[in-house]
């Protein structure tokens, strides 16, 4: 998957415009409710994978963005969501600023590239010019998808 755009990694339904959610904590729960769902596998083992990728340092990458992510045995292919917050939450990022637009990647546990393609792609595509901001103005996960995946 060496030529990975944006709208490879999701779709409409792998959206979530304006989740309402108050700290970090809560935030890694509900992703890894909901990607129990998309990825047929436990929230509890998705939940702790992603807490163990955090206690290795913050993905909150910055601009107010965050790109948690884990390694999953069992996972056959590469899963994504695009979650835009109603209001910033401290994330511990790198810059400080808190977090509002967070893409969670669960990646299969083998090193076989898609998973640097993967991060790479999406770090590249919320670091475009105005996605982000077109991001946060979305009111709907349509809105969100389509200024995503352009």
């Amino acid at each position: 998957m060496t030529d990975m755009r944006p709208g490879d990694l999701i779709s409409p339904t792998d959206v979530i415009a304006r989740l309402r959610i108050s700290t970090k904590a809560q935030l890694l729960k509900e992703l890894a409710r909901r990607a129990s769902a998309l990825v047929e596998l436990d929230e509890n083992i998705i939940h702790k994978a992603l807490l163990d990728r955090e206690n290795l340092g913050s993905t909150g990458v910055g601009g107010g963005v965050a790109l948690p992510h884990a390694r999953l045995r069992g996972l056959t292919h590469v899963a994504g969501m695009l979650i835009t917050l109603d209001r910033p939450i401290d994330y511990g990022s790198i810059d400080e600023s808190p977090v509002d637009i967070v893409f969670m990647l669960l990646l299969p546990d083998n090193p076989d590239g898609a998973a640097n393609a993967a991060l790479a792609c999406v770090a590249r595509r919320l670091r475009e010019s105005g996605v982000a901001n077109q991001l946060r103005k979305s009111k709907t996960a349509d809105e969100a998808f389509r200024h995503f995946a352009a």
